[in-house]
């Protein structure tokens, strides 16, 4: 990569390109990014697909716990470019390697932030899939590590980049539906069960150990690997933490809050008989100072959700309102005649051309850490009401809670022996 003083001046302002034009433009190989990715199995793949069509990625590295996932990506990355990414098992190779400029983390949501800080700490930009952590204190340490090291961190919640939201949220902040008071956000899904597994020897393909990390070691099950770990309160967030994040994202953003000052949570884990541990059903409440809600409601085994979409967020304001919905938004006024809409592109390339732009300029992307945080911790603070009281209040501060010693047990958590986080 070039210097970033000689790519300076290279940003560019939202919406002013399509995906199309982006896929078009190829940087000179001198001012190409190298870029790790680390998790190709599911969503790191479309990462390395996406950041490719950019036209200004080099991928060095493929990287995953399954070797039959990695050598599958890197040959088709080999397909794209003009050399084959490294393939190693352990991404920290990624790390010590001075010619990768960025990291990208697409592992289970345990690795998210202890990769985020080691990636700073060693000279990185990141690019993190959602949830930016796993905990709130981890959140904490992603947002130090990234100020400490003058590192870009970008979270992969794409919506911050559509033009057509971009547009919904410049109305509201503008004052078109007047004085916004409420949010409401929801994800439905037809989820079907993920069985009862057993215990057994991890296949072959798979490096259990490295596969848990940071997380305290635990026996492989036959029912975890690759996407219902999500389930399971020792390695994800349930539907809050998976799809939530990115409707309270834009709930948060559209109302202009930061912390809240309480939350409650009602709901439960009732559809089918299996080893999920997390809530099927939740409903989320948080209240913000200055006399603001935002809602999440989460179904994932019922497909029928408001305004006849599976997800979306509508804000409500004392002259109207806006309902996002897709990549675009409908407004109405105050007797629900349709006055507006609006749409533009969706997909990941605006959203990683932002990413290499703030590498780039130095700037702050869009869903820059601090912002990923302030989001990831409302899908915390909903978990951790729900595991404990179902409600408390917090410190509009830093949405701590107060004097509730249960839900302050969940702000951190244990690590393998080595893998502690440290800034």
């Amino acid at each position: 990569m070039a210097s970033t003083a000689a790519l300076a001046g290279s940003g560019r302002a939202i919406g002013q390109e399509t995906e199309a034009s982006a896929k078009s433009k190829q940087a000179a190989p001198s001012e190409r990014l190298t870029i790790g990715i680390m998790g190709v199995n599911g969503r790191g793949a479309a990462i390395a697909k996406g950041m490719l069509e950019t036209g200004q990625i080099d991928i060095g590295y493929i990287c995953d716990v399954d070797s039959r996932a990695s050598s599958r990506v890197a040959k088709l990355v080999g397909e794209k470019q003009s050399t084959l990414p490294k393939t190693p098992t352990d991404f920290r190779e990624i790390l010590d390697d001075t010619s990768v400029d960025a990291l990208v983390c697409a592992a289970p949501n345990h690795w998210h932030a202890p990769a985020t800080i080691l990636g700073c700490t060693a000279g990185k930009h990141v690019y993190v899939e959602k949830p930016c952590s796993y905990t709130p204190a981890e959140g904490e340490m992603a947002v130090a590590a990234a100020r400490k090291n003058n590192r870009v961190v970008q979270m992969g919640t794409q919506r911050r980049t559509w033009p057509g939201i971009v547009a919904a949220i410049d109305k509201v902040h503008g004052g078109a539906i007047g004085k916004v008071l409420y949010a409401r956000s929801w994800y439905n899904n037809r989820r079907g069960p993920i069985g009862h597994g057993k215990q057994t020897a991890p296949p072959e393909w798979l490096d259990w150990k490295l596969w848990q990390g940071p997380a305290p070691s635990r026996p492989f099950k036959d029912n975890v690997v690759h996407y219902n770990w999500h389930w399971h309160w020792h390695w994800g967030n349930g539907e809050i933490g998976n799809n939530g994040v990115h409707a309270l994202d834009v709930a948060r953003w559209g109302m202009q809050v930061d912390y809240p000052s309480a939350v409650s949570v009602g709901g439960g884990k009732y559809r089918h008989d299996d080893d999920q541990e997390t809530p099927d059903t939740m409903m989320a409440t948080f209240n913000f100072p200055g006399g603001k809600t935002i809602t999440w409601e989460g179904l994932s085994w019922s497909p029928l959700g408001p305004h006849d979409s599976r997800f979306g967020i509508s804000f409500h304001g004392t002259d109207g309102s806006i309902v996002v919905r897709g990549n675009g938004y409908t407004q109405y006024d105050m007797r629900d005649k349709e006055v507006a809409r609006g749409d533009g592109d969706a997909g990941d390339q605006d959203h990683f051309v932002d990413f290499i732009d703030a590498v780039r300029t130095g700037g702050r992307p869009n869903a820059d850490i601090e912002i990923a945080h302030k989001s990831t911790l409302l899908c915390h603070l909903g978990n951790m009401a729900y595991r404990t009281t179902g409600s408390f209040k917090t410190d509009p501060k830093d949405g701590r809670p107060i004097d509730h010693p249960a839900a302050n047990d969940l702000w951190s958590r244990e690590y393998a022996k080595g893998w502690e986080p440290v800034v």
